[in-house]
């Protein structure tokens, strides 16, 4: 398999009147690439986690939200999100 076939990419959204985060978009490959290119030049932060990429890839579906057992690993990427954007 070739890096970029192994590449996975989330996009998590979490606002007002939700109960958790929820995933924007997921893919694999090209489609990963897309995710993240359209992220930078959106100016967003893009934290890189292998394992919850791929937890998220073969458990979630677009649009559901975060399941309760990934919550912790969440939170610390939008902590980190949140800190980094207050500097």
């Amino acid at each position: 398999m070739t890096a970029l076939k192994s590449k996975r990419a989330a996009a998590l959204g979490y606002g007002p009147g939700k109960i958790a985060p929820e995933l924007l978009a997921k893919g694999r490959g090209r489609e990963a690439e897309r995710i993240i290119a359209l992220a930078r030049e959106a100016g967003i932060d893009i934290v890189e986690d292998a394992a919850l990429s791929a937890l998220l890839d073969s458990q979630v579906k677009v649009g559901d939200y975060i399941p309760m057992h990934c919550w912790e690993l969440v939170a610390r990427i939008l902590a980190f999100v949140l800190t980094e954007e207050k500097k």
